[in-house]
C-alpha cells in the first residue's frame, strides 16, 4: 500500500467519491467523520460508514465538539453580536478540518489528508511552497480555502481537482456507493433550520436586543428586532415600511442601530481586511501594492482591484470599479488568475462610492 492518508467523510458524495479514488490510486485509506455538535449528525455518520463498508475500508468517527463550540460556533455568535456576518465555514477549515483533524491523522501515524473540496494544491519546484489553485469546475470550493497553511496544504489531497459534479456523481454510482444520490447541503451545518437569529438567542440563553433603524444622518426610521438579525445589503424581511426601498448600507454594534439606505449606497470602492494569509510568498514578503482579482463573498465573480499592503495580517484593497454590499466579517479571498493568494476577513468597507 501506498501513504496512508485520512479522508474527512461528511456523509455525502464528494468525500465519498474522493476516498474511492485514492483508494483505486493505492493509498492506505481510512474514512473519517467528525462528530462537530452533540447530536443531529447522525444520519450523516451512519451514511459515512456505509460508504466505508462499501469501498471495504475502516471508518473513525472523532468527537470534535468541543473543538468546533470553541472555534467555530463561539466566533459566529460573537461576530453577529457585534455587527458583522462571520463566515463559519472558512473558520472550521482553517481551525478543525485541516486544523485539528490534521494534528490528529499525524499523531496516528497518517501521512495526510484528503477531502472532498473542490481545489487543487501543487507543491513549487523553484520556491518549494505549496501553492492552492482554483479549479475550473462549476463547485470551486478555493475561496473557502484560502486561510490553509504551508503545513497543511502539505499534508492535503483534493482528489476531485477537475472534476464536475455530475462525473463525481458517476463515479460513486459506478462503485456502488450508497450516496451517489444524495443532495447537498446548503446550510451551516450547526444552523439546520436556516435561522442563526434563533440559533443565537438559544446559544446565549438570552433574545437579541431591539434597537432603532436610522438613516445615514441619524434620524430614526422604525424599530429592529437585534442587530444579529441583519446583514449588510439587506432589503426584504426588515420589517419596516419606508416607501421605498432600503437596504442595510452599516450596523452599528456600539448604538444597537441598523443604519438603512437607499439604491446606490451599498456600493463601496475599497475595504480593509484584517487575518491576511499569504499562501505562495514568504511571511512578510509581500510589502508592496500588486494587482490582484477579489472575491468579497463565494458567490461573487472575481472583481479587479489593487492590494495594499498594510502590515503583516491586514491588507487594503482598492477596487477598480464599486463593489456592492462589501460585509464586514466576510472573507476576501485574492487571486492571480487560478492561483489563489491568500486572503483575510473584511474589517471594514470605504465610504459608498
Amino acid at each position: 500500500m501506498g501513504k496512508k492518508i485520512w479522508v474527512g467523510m461528511s456523509g455525502g458524495v464528494d468525500s465519498a467519491a474522493a476516498a474511492a479514488l485514492l483508494l483505486e490510486q493505492g493509498f492506505e485509506t481510512t474514512g473519517v467523520t467528525l462528530r462537530l455538535r452533540p447530536t443531529g449528525a447522525e444520519q450523516d455518520i451512519a451514511d459515512a460508514q456505509r460508504v466505508c463498508q462499501a469501498l471495504g475500508i475502516e471508518h473513525r468517527v472523532l468527537d470534535f465538539t468541543g473543538c468546533f463550540r470553541r472555534c467555530v460556533i463561539a466566533p459566529f455568535v460573537e461576530e453577529y453580536l457585534a455587527g458583522r456576518t462571520p463566515n463559519p465555514c472558512v473558520r472550521c477549515n482553517q481551525a478543525v478540518k485541516f486544523g485539528a483533524m490534521l494534528d490528529a491523522a499525524l499523531e496516528n501515524g497518517a501521512d495526510g489528508i484528503a477531502t472532498g473540496h473542490y481545489a487543487r494544491v501543487q507543491r513549487d519546484p523553484e520556491s518549494g511552497r505549496y501553492r492552492l489553485y482554483r479549479t475550473p469546475s462549476r463547485k470551486d470550493q478555493s475561496y473557502m480555502l484560502y486561510g490553509l497553511t504551508q503545513r497543511q496544504l502539505s499534508h492535503t489531497l483534493f482528489p476531485l481537482a477537475g472534476l464536475e459534479k455530475l462525473a463525481v456523481r458517476e463515479i460513486a454510482e459506478k462503485r456502488g456507493l450508497p450516496v451517489a444520490a444524495k443532495g447537498d447541503s446548503m446550510e451551516i451545518c450547526f444552523v439546520p433550520d436556516g435561522s442563526h437569529a434563533h440559533f443565537i438567542e438559544e446559544y446565549t440563553g438570552r433574545p437579541l436586543s431591539p434597537g432603532n433603524f436610522v438613516d445615514e444622518q441619524g434620524r430614526v426610521l422604525g424599530r429592529h428586532q437585534g442587530i444579529g438579525r441583519y446583514t449588510i445589503g439587506q432589503r426584504k424581511g426588515l420589517g419596516v415600511a419606508l416607501g421605498q426601498p432600503m437596504y442595510v448600507v452599516r450596523i452599528d454594534a456600539a448604538k444597537n442601530e441598523v443604519v438603512l439606505g437607499e439604491e446606490g449606497r451599498q456600493l463601496s470602492s475599497c475595504l480593509t481586511a484584517r487575518e491576511m494569509n499569504y499562501i505562495p510568498f514568504e511571511p512578510g514578503a509581500l510589502t508592496s501594492p500588486r494587482r490582484v482579482q477579489a472575491k468579497i463573498r463565494y458567490q461573487a465573480p472575481p472583481a479587479d482591484a489593487v492590494l495594499i499592503p498594510l502590515a503583516a495580517d491586514t491588507a487594503r484593497l482598492e477596487f477598480d470599479a464599486p463593489q456592492r454590499s462589501i460585509t464586514p466579517g466576510q472573507s476576501v479571498a485574492l487571486y492571480d488568475g487560478d492561483l489563489v493568494l491568500g486572503g483575510g476577513v473584511i474589517a471594514d468597507a470605504g465610504r459608498p462610492a
